[in-house]
Parts: structure tokens; sequence; C-alpha cells
């Protein structure tokens, strides 16, 4: 089964937002080691810049091994070798972690050679949260004897604090991600509900035209027959048969075409060919059936286009077909041609009833009909204007709607315009 457009493009969608999201997850994984090496690196600094100052005024020297050692992941400890007092060990741990701007809570112990137990341990806040009087317990290192050391007991969530960005980030990327899955999912079932619909549409329409043929067979052998034909009213009732059965038939023609369109794109079978003689074939078309209408075409010189001679010729019809349907006194419609720059503009203006300001930009909306006393008169579906706009998108042409100053609207339809004459 081929994988159509729409389909295509929601998994590329789908795919592409959950790559940024499984990207942007192991960058805020990167991102913690990051801050975890780092706050490592500086806890390693400052203790080491305390036990430098422990030594100091002491006859001890500093060893050439590296006094810290890192136990696990939050916890360090510092060989002195030397006895020393807590109050100071507390008050350089402070200053140094200042220094290095380390702001979480601590806990530190300290050992000597003459216990084997810790000898003092206390737990610093920085914080209003902790400090209350907490009780702090450390092992004992076997393979030292003066030392101490220290713990972070909130590590994890101190980390966390400061990655706060990455990690909004990534909840908002998980936000998109359902949203579009969201919307992936309501758009499927529109599509399936669409589906539907138009499946019923066709249905209907083909089980219409049966019975609707008959009709017109019927009637039309019936008002042949010289009983109809010598009975006014009898003959009168046959023809108001026929000629509504042709108005069905035609709207349902009208349906099943949009329906397929909607279905499979149209195809335009395009050739150069001269607009005025097709426009004028319309309008006497248009004439037979409205014969009250009067329509004038107002252009300075012959033009030629590329586009499907089927689908414009429908497309002047629907457009002339609508403007003497909503009008309320005698139609008079202009069709006025001209070139500016390149852009062939094709204007019908007319002296129908109008369209509010607010309701013009959906006329050509699908089913959509203006809600007015003409509307209630005028028969159809609302399809006219939207197969209109189909063309016109499909041939890459622009349609615009704006009322006139006194009375109707103007539709214009803009076509890009290569004049080859030198």
């Amino acid at each position: 089964m081929k994988i159509n457009k729409l389909n295509s493009i929601i998994i590329l969608g789908l795919i592409a937002i959950i790559g940024i999201l499984v990207a942007q997850l192991l960058w805020t994984r990167e991102a913690f080691t990051l801050e975890q090496k780092k706050l490592s690196q500086k806890t390693h600094i400052a203790l080491l810049e305390v036990a430098k100052k422990l030594y100091k005024g002491t006859n001890h020297e500093l060893p050439v091994q590296n006094p810290v050692q890192k136990i696990a992941n939050d916890y360090y400890i510092v060989n002195i070798d030397n006895d020393f007092e807590p109050d100071i060990l507390e008050f350089y741990l402070k200053t140094e972690f200042k220094k290095m701007n380390i702001t979480t809570d601590f806990e530190y112990a300290m050992y000597n050679c003459q216990s084997d137990e810790m000898v003092y341990g206390n737990y610093i806040s920085l914080s209003d949260k902790g400090k209350a009087k907490q009780s702090v317990y450390f092992p004992k290192h076997k393979n030292l004897i003066y030392y101490f050391a220290v713990r972070f007991p909130n590590e994890t969530s101190y980390l966390f604090s400061s990655m706060r960005f990455w990690f909004v980030l990534s909840i908002v990327l998980i936000f998109i991600l359902l949203i579009y899955v969201y919307s992936i999912f309501t758009l499927l079932q529109q599509k399936k509900y669409s589906e539907l619909q138009r499946d019923f549409i066709n249905n209907m329409t083909h089980e219409f035209k049966t019975p609707l043929s008959s009709i017109l067979i019927a009637s039309k052998y019936l008002s042949e027959q010289n009983l109809i034909k010598e009975d006014k009213k009898l003959h009168t009732y046959t023809n108001i048969i026929i000629n509504q059965g042709h108005k069905l038939n035609h709207h349902i023609e009208k349906i099943l075409t949009i329906a397929k369109s909607d279905y499979t794109s149209l195809e335009l079978k395009k050739e150069l060919v001269s607009i005025i003689p097709l426009i004028e074939e319309t309008i006497e078309n248009i004439v037979l059936k409205y014969p009250e209408a009067y329509i004038k075409i107002d252009t300075l010189e012959e033009y030629q286009i590329e586009t499907d001679v089927f689908h414009f010729t429908n497309l002047i019809y629907n457009l002339l077909d609508n403007a003497v349907k909503y009008c309320d006194t005698k139609p008079e419609i202009t069709i006025r041609i001209s070139l500016e720059n390149t852009v062939l503009k094709l204007d019908f203006i007319d002296n129908g009833i109008g369209i509010s300001t607010k309701n013009i930009s959906f006329i050509f909306d699908k089913f959509y009909r203006i809600q007015n006393e003409k509307s209630n008169e005028v028969t159809g579906f609302g399809l006219g204007l939207y197969y209109v706009k189909k063309i016109c998108d499909l041939q890459k042409w622009k349609i615009s709607a704006i009322n006139n100053l006194n009375k109707g609207i103007k539709i214009t339809i803009s076509i890009p315009y290569k004049n080859d004459k030198k």
C-alpha cells in the first residue's frame, strides 16, 4: 500500500520531534555529568586549600601525595596526619566552599590516632530548612589516622537545581510532542470522518441518479403524449417535473464532481486558448437560462492563457450563474479583462445583493451559504464558488472578492501572464 503525502508528513514530523527530544535528553544527561564533574573539581580544590591551611603553622609539611581522596560521588576524605581543632576545620570549610561557590549543605567528621571512632561531627546547613541539629555518623577509614571527611547529602538535588533550564526545556519539548501526537490523532479522526462523509455522499448521489434517470425518461415520454399536450395544466406540470429533474441532476453531478476532487486531485488538460470566445460561449448559455440577464465584456484586446477548457468554462459559468441568482433586480454583469504588469485580471462585477464585510471572506468555503432572504429562495449546496476556488488554486491563480461601492460585489481572478509580444 502506498503511503500518501499526509502520512509521510506525519511520520517525518513525528520522527523529527522524537529525534529532537532524544537529543535533548542526551544533552541533559551530559550536562548533568558535566555539572557533577564541575562540583567534584571545585570540592577537590576547596578541600586541598583547607588541608594547606591546616598544615600551615605546624611542624609537618604537606605531603607530596594528594591528601584529598574521593570515596564516592558525595563523599571525600582528607589526610592531615596531624591533630587539629574542629572549630578551625569548620571555619576553613565554610570559607573555602564559599570561595568556590559551593552553596549546598554538607556534613563533616574528624578522626585521630587515639580512637577508632569518629571524635567529632557536624551538619552545616546553608538554608533555613536545615538549621535543626542533625546526627552525623561517618565510618572510620582503615588506612588513615588523622583525617577529616566531608559529605554532601543533598548533592543530587543541588545539581538538579543548577540545571533548571535544561529540565524546563525538556518538559517543554515533551509537552510539544504530546500536543503533536494529540493533533495528529485528531487529524486522522477528522480524515476518517471526512472519508466516511465522502463515501456516504458518493453512494447517496449514485443511488439518486438511477431513479432520477427513470423519472426523466418517463416524464419526457409522458410529455409527448397527445393527451398531455392537449391539457395545458398537465403539460405545465409535466414540464415542471422535467425541469426540476434536470436541476436535481445538475446538483447531483456537481456534488459528485466535488466529492471526486476531494479524494483525488483534478487532472487539468492545459492548452493555449483565447479566453474571449470561451467567455462569450458561456454567456450565451447563461442568457438562455436567464433571458433577463445583461452581461458584457469590457476589454481592449484578446488574451491567450494556458488552461483546461472544460474547467475554465465551468469556472466562468459558476461565477455568472451565482451573480444572476443573487440579484434582486435585473442582473447586469460586467466582465472586465485587463493586464497589469505580468498579471492578467478578470473582474466579474455584478449588481447583486452584496455580502456583509464579515462574511465575504467565507464565500469560497465548502458548503457555505450566506443566510439572507435571497439565499433562502435560491437552491444549491454552496459548492459553486468552492469549485471555482479549487480550480484557481490548482492553476496557481489568485481569487478574491470585495463589495462594490454602490451595489453588488466584484470577484477578481489574477492570472500570471507572460506577454510574448515584442
